[in-house]
């Protein structure tokens, strides 16, 4: 395969901090590479100077190859919020509208209204501003896969998406053959996607093929041989130390390429790897009493104008309960979230009816998806008073005066989760905890939340979230309508599906006994098309063989300039040709 993208030497710090430095590596054509790091180790930085957003500090760098098409998706999308989605789309779309023809451009604009309907966007003309943080997500995905781009830079693509929406993306890029390099913490959606996972520790990158379990194994394997080699390295550490204090010989004293070895083995021999984690333990130790009675909600209904977010609910919640809640974006999710904690107020506007009952004992930790409010200038000390703490959430000295403004976005959401946690609530309501925190985090938070002693609601589009911590499940139909649903995610999928196919089932016309069915006769290949199968059947090696020769070519780094561009277009026709001679021949092989 060619190389579609190859880095060398590329570096980034802010201040005295340094997110990276003189990295490099390469990614081929048909890798789907996931990138995972720290919070504030600097994947977005990396992604932007690929993109061409930042620049490395070090020089270096960042070579694709020639003439193919890169779209990148970042996690906040800019747009005008007085446009309409159709138009929003088409003027951020010139760098893959304004060469094509007036046919092509029709193409491309049924393109992009088909992957709207597809992700439940149909009224194309909603303005922006109307949107969801949800829907904006949907509009910004559909922009780049209507691009049709040979290389995705995807950064955190799942945040903000329903379930539904992360299905109908994962199922497309999983069966597309195009390349990319995303970062995620998504673990379902890393596995169905990619077929690589790059790490980047330590200012090092670390290649894995496989899948996340995979990565996992042979992480820790790469752990424990460092430090052995650690051990071995301390071992002649202590022998030139018993030679360093040991007096000189008479004449010669000692000699100075040992000193300098001494050093350097010492600077080795200190550099065990130890993998700091937040450790929640002690926000956990403390915990507050919840009463019998927590939340009981009695025909509880809200509507927003002409909408309803909630239809007539009667539920009540029950202590060490734990409670998952899906549903595609704008369903009411957060709106009911708001409701049970009081969040609502009557002058907002709405019509709210039906009584929410609260418990004497409950102490809620709201943990809200737009995430925390500080001032301006304020550190994360300010925000946060407990120099123990603090360093257990991972915020060294070294970061306490910094202002928040300046944190990374999983820090960010890492700070804000310690002020809530902090307080021992008893009720734990998470609205879409998992965006932006790294997969390391994930996994604590899932301890965390596995051992807490309270009960738990939560919002996520993160599957394997779900499934670890929720009992049962509030499906957000739409319309007001909730159905509960006993059992995790999977459970939950599984039986949709075998639902639908049953109904489907249930749906064909029985055949009357005795009828006879009369049915069409196969068709058969004419013998213009049995001769155009027979060519395919000899073009199909050829051309094979010639894609081969090329990849061989253009990785070879034998070609000059004249001829890897005469090489790489070559490559762009042959494939297109490949893929409509593939198709026609199954088209053929089906018939025949």
């Amino acid at each position: 395969m060619p190389s579609y993208l190859q880095i060398e030497n590329i570096s980034k710090s802010y201040g005295p901090k340094v997110l990276f430095q003189n990295i490099d590596f390469n990614i081929n054509e048909g890798d789907k590479v996931a990138l995972i790091a720290p919070n504030g180790t600097g994947k977005t930085s990396l992604l932007r100077i690929l993109a061409g957003k930042e620049s490395s500090d070090s020089g270096g760098k960042v070579m694709f190859l020639k003439d193919i098409r890169i779209a990148f998706l970042e996690q906040d999308y800019s747009f005008d919020p007085e446009k309409s989605i159709f138009r929003q789309i088409m003027d951020s779309s010139t760098q893959w509208t304004s060469h094509l023809d007036q046919d092509h451009l029709w193409q491309y604009e049924n393109r992009v209204k088909q992957l709207l309907t597809q992700f439940n966007l149909s009224d194309h003309e909603r303005q922006m501003k109307s949107l969801s943080g949800g829907e904006v997500k949907r509009v910004a995905i559909t922009e780049m896969l209507a691009s049709e781009a040979d290389f995705y830079i995807m950064d955190e693509p799942t945040n903000h998406l329903d379930i539904d929406a992360i299905e109908f993306l994962e199922a497309r890029l999983k069966h597309s053959r195009c390349t990319l390099f995303m970062v995620t913490h998504d673990r379902y959606f890393l596995d169905r996607v990619c077929n690589t996972v790059m790490e980047m520790d330590r200012g090092s990158i670390y290649i894995y093929k496989g899948d996340y379990m995979n990565f996992l194994e042979k992480r820790q394997e790469r752990i424990d041989n460092y430090n052995a080699e650690t051990e071995k390295v301390r071992n002649l550490y202590r022998r030139e130390l018993e030679w360093m204090h040991a007096s000189p010989c008479a004449r010669t004293g000692k000699a100075k390429y040992r000193k300098q070895a001494f050093w350097e083995i010492k600077e080795r021999a200190d550099d065990s790897y130890i993998q700091r984690k937040v450790d929640m333990s002690e926000t956990q130790a403390k915990s507050t009493y919840l009463g019998n009675k927590v939340i009981n909600c009695k025909d509880v209904s809200f509507w927003w104008e002409e909408k309803c977010y909630l239809s007539h609910f009667t539920y009540n919640f029950q202590r060490y309960e734990r409670v998952g809640i899906v549903g595609r974006n704008a369903s009411g999710k957060t709106t009911f979230l708001n409701l049970l904690t009081g969040g609502y107020r009557p002058e907002w506007g709405g019509t709210l009816e039906g009584v929410i009952d609260r418990g004497e004992s409950l102490k809620i930790g709201y943990y809200h998806q737009e995430g925390m409010h500080f001032k301006p200038g304020q550190t994360v000390l300010e925000t946060v008073g407990d120099l123990h703490l603090l360093n257990r959430f991972l915020f060294p000295h070294d970061m306490l005066q910094n202002p928040v403004e300046r944190l990374s976005g999983g820090e960010r959401r890492r700070l804000y989760l310690l002020t809530i946690l902090m307080k021992q609530p008893n009720f734990l309501i998470l609205d879409e905890p998992t965006n932006d925190l790294d997969i390391v985090t994930l996994e604590i938070l899932e301890e965390y939340l596995m051992e807490f002693k309270g009960s738990l609601l939560v919002v996520s589009h993160d599957r394997h979230f779900l499934d670890r911590l929720v009992d049962h499940l509030f499906v957000f139909c739409g319309d007001g309508v909730v159905k509960d649903f006993v059992g995790n995610y999977t459970e939950y999928r599984t039986f949709i599906k075998d639902y639908e196919a049953s109904r489907k089932a249930d749906e064909k016309p029985a055949e009357t006994v005795g009828t006879k069915v009369k049915t069409a006769a196969p068709k058969k290949l004419t013998w213009k098309e049995q001769q155009e199968l027979k060519a395919l059947e000899k073009l199909l090696p050829k051309l094979e063989a010639e894609k081969a020769d090329l990849e061989a070519k253009l990785s070879g780094g034998t070609l000059d300039p004249q001829e890897l561009q005469a090489a790489s277009t070559r490559y762009g026709a042959l494939r297109q040709e490949l893929d409509t001679a593939e198709m026609r021949w199954l088209e053929l092989s089906e018939i025949g």
